[in-house]
């Protein structure tokens, strides 16, 4: 018999064996469009008494097996969507068929609530800031809108706690770079939408570095503030710094700050804790007084070698199934010892887990 149906899977059309040979039964498929206001086909007239009873439990039949089964992979999508991890496979198997893509694994893992996360908030923006410095074109149409919604989110987060700033200026600026390089290069470059789209979302980011350039912190005139604290507190809390950037601007609040931040040894203990010391003897740097001067050798450094990242949580990929994750959500790992086969991923690790 003929196998036809909107999928290769589905039932197919119900026929009836009748005297003139097999006809196809069209008041099967009413039934389930009734609710559209369908008519029926009276099969009485082309039925006798006895087929009757046949026909209508083959239709029966056929009409709860439709709903079965559109019901079920209802479900399964919605159950795999509410699911913050995605299986990371680069080549067809006999199970699998097709492979993932960065635009897919940025739809499914949920980066929208992260954002909402401050121990996870560092970690999206530096994901989101090395997808625009090289792999904004890989990014299909809907991994797109989604990646520009989050950005607003992040946005307005900024402008709404004053929390982060300098992070989303960083992003925004490479964004403005790449989104400005790609719409002049039209011709030479591939982009997923229509040109016009790409200028209005150029537009939308300039938009947003003059929000932010306008940004006004609002000052705290009431409890306890960095003036009020002892010095060995305050001390302690530029030690805590991982980022020279943060010592400097902590250090322009106060002028005690600003003595604090231009400790020699402060300076010291982050360059050893981001390079090596093969890495000072090359870009040695000495005052007049025969000195290694420790703050212009970190910015110096950060120039030609990366610096450590640090975050409060980070996706994860789980060697035994091929899976990515977020720690706190979990997946359906079937490995005796799941704990020993998590890896943490850093932004740069997520990008290349996706690259063929």
């Amino acid at each position: 018999m003929p196998f036809l149906g909107q999928d290769w899977r589905s039932p197919g059309w119900s026929w009836i064996k009748t005297e003139d040979g097999w006809k196809r039964c069209d008041s099967c498929s009413q039934e389930l469009q009734s609710e559209n206001g369908q008519y029926t086909i009276n099969h009485s007239i082309i039925l006798n008494n006895g087929e009757e009873e046949i026909f209508n439990n083959e239709c029966e039949y056929a009409a709860k097996k439709r709903k079965k089964e559109h019901f079920g992979t209802d479900t399964a999508a919605h159950s795999f969507y509410r699911e913050k991890w995605i299986y990371v496979h680069k080549e067809s198997t006999k199970e699998r068929h097709g492979y993932c893509t960065l635009g897919e694994a940025f739809n499914r893992l949920d980066f929208s609530s992260a954002i909402q996360d401050i121990r996870r908030f560092t970690y999206v923006v530096k994901l989101l800031q090395l997808i625009a410095k090289s792999q904004l074109t890989s990014l299909s149409g809907v991994a797109q809108k989604n990646y520009f919604n989050i950005l607003d989110k992040i946005v307005q987060k900024v402008l709404d706690d004053h929390q982060n700033p300098r992070l989303i200026k960083d992003l925004l600026q490479d964004l403005s770079s790449t989104l400005c390089i790609l719409v002049r290069g039209v011709g030479k470059s591939v982009l997923v939408g229509n040109i016009n789209i790409w200028i209005c979302r150029l537009e939308t980011v300039l938009s947003w570095q003059q929000q932010l350039q306008n940004l006004q912190m609002t000052k705290v005139n009431s409890g306890l503030t960095l003036s009020d604290l002892p010095l060995h507190m305050l001390n302690n809390i530029l030690y805590r710094f991982s980022d020279g950037w943060d010592i400097v601007t902590l250090g322009q609040v106060t002028p005690t700050l600003y003595m604090l931040s231009e400790d020699r040894r402060l300076w010291k203990k982050l360059c050893q804790y981001h390079f090596a010391e093969k890495q000072f003897c090359r870009h040695l740097i000495l005052s007049e007084k025969g000195h290694i001067e420790w703050k212009l050798m970190y910015f110096t450094l950060q120039k030609y070698y990366p610096t450590k990242e640090q975050y409060g949580d980070t996706l994860h990929f789980c060697r035994h199934c091929s899976i990515l994750f977020w720690k706190d959500s979990g997946h359906p790992c079937t490995a005796a010892d799941p704990d020993s086969c998590f890896t943490p991923v850093s932004p740069q690790h997520f990008i290349d887990l996706f690259k063929f």
